[in-house]
């Protein structure tokens, strides 16, 4: 995958670059094109890097991109000519991890905006390029710079909003998808994959490098690296353990129509149709007891190893504590009047 994306800057005090903000990345130009944007940015083809473009290099970009029939590029250059922060065009290829904040805002932005799905590129290293910043009602600042601009703040009679101190912007401050609900916004970080029908509730959470396949109903955790299949409903407080919890490498994943109950959880993926009762959280290595349908004992094993395994619930027994998993028939069905109108 070769990407760019023609961005605004944000530098702090020391004119270090802290952020940047791509209105309208794009994903695999033709290769006349992508050769002039390496050009462009200075570099052999097949690097990643970014340049700060003055308004000669604009020109020349705006050229390019009407030259290579990239109608909406050269419409965001346009827009782009009377700004007064730095703009930059920012290249990344192939598989090389993020190496600056812009190509790391880049990836991020081509996650939001359903260019790139999750685990589609290297993000290795993504928190080391990343600086931690003061996200403000002015904008992303430095935590050096901030208590500085407070006090200027307040000066003028004005109060300075912190929303937040991270590494990631909340997403609908980039990037609002089509066809979504989302009851609280700062839950959902930049580099979330939110489907077309998703609805998250007030205490839903996706983070980066994770998200939603379409319609889905969002009221738990889904972590870094986690993706849930179309038509699944994750239940209140409920979560899922993604690879940045405790450093693991495991993905994991919900498929289609699955349903994990409130206060519930997962560390191994679920197939199709599957659901994980209220309270009962699910770890790779829990001792589960496999009973067909007539109730009889299977066998006993890990949970993973009954990741693969479609339309099934698992429950933990009330009398004898024991989990267990056995097939089921119905399906999980969302209501298609909270869904399909978004």
């Amino acid at each position: 995958m070769i990407a760019f994306g023609l961005g605004i800057a944000s530098r702090n005090s020391a004119l270090d670059i802290i952020e940047t903000f791509y209105p309208l990345p794009a994903v695999n130009p033709d290769e006349d094109f992508a050769r002039e944007l390496s050009n462009l940015c200075e570099l052999r083809f097949g690097d990643s890097g970014f340049r700060s473009l003055d308004a000669e290099g604009l020109e020349v970009f705006f050229a390019a991109a009407r030259d290579a029939f990239q109608h909406e590029q050269e419409s965001v250059a346009a827009r782009l000519r009377d700004s007064e922060r730095p703009i930059l065009l920012c290249l990344s290829h192939g598989q090389s991890p993020p190496t600056s904040a812009p190509e790391a805002f880049l990836k991020l932005h081509l996650l939001s905006h359903r260019l790139a799905r999750p685990h589609e590129q290297n993000l290795d290293g993504i928190f080391s390029v990343l600086h931690n910043l003061a996200w403000t009602s002015r904008g992303p600042v430095s935590l050096q710079d901030l208590p500085n601009l407070l006090l200027e703040a307040r000066k003028q009679g004005e109060t300075l909003s912190v929303h937040s101190v991270d590494k990631f912007p909340k997403m609908t401050d980039y990037v609002v998808p089509s066809g979504v609900r989302l009851a609280d916004s700062a839950r959902i970080r930049l580099g979330a994959y939110v489907g077309e029908g998703t609805t998250v509730m007030h205490e839903g959470f996706i983070n980066f490098n994770a998200g939603t396949e379409g319609q889905a109903m969002i009221e738990g955790r889904i972590s870094a690296g986690v993706m849930v299949g179309e038509n699944s409903d994750l239940g209140g407080s409920s979560s899922t353990m993604g690879t940045l919890s405790g450093g693991g490498t495991e993905i994991v994943s919900v498929g289609r129509n699955c349903l994990i109950g409130a206060n519930a959880g997962i560390g191994m993926s679920l197939a199709d149709g599957c659901i994980v009762e209220a309270g009962l959280y699910l770890t790779a290595g829990a001792v589960v007891r496999e009973l067909d349908g007539e109730g009889n004992l299977v066998r006993t094993c890990k949970a993973s190893e009954l990741s693969g395994l479609a339309h099934r619930l698992f429950r933990r027994n009330s009398l004898s504590g024991a989990i267990e998993c056995l097939p089921r028939k119905a399906h999980v069905t969302l209501n298609e009047e909270l869904h399909a109108h978004n």
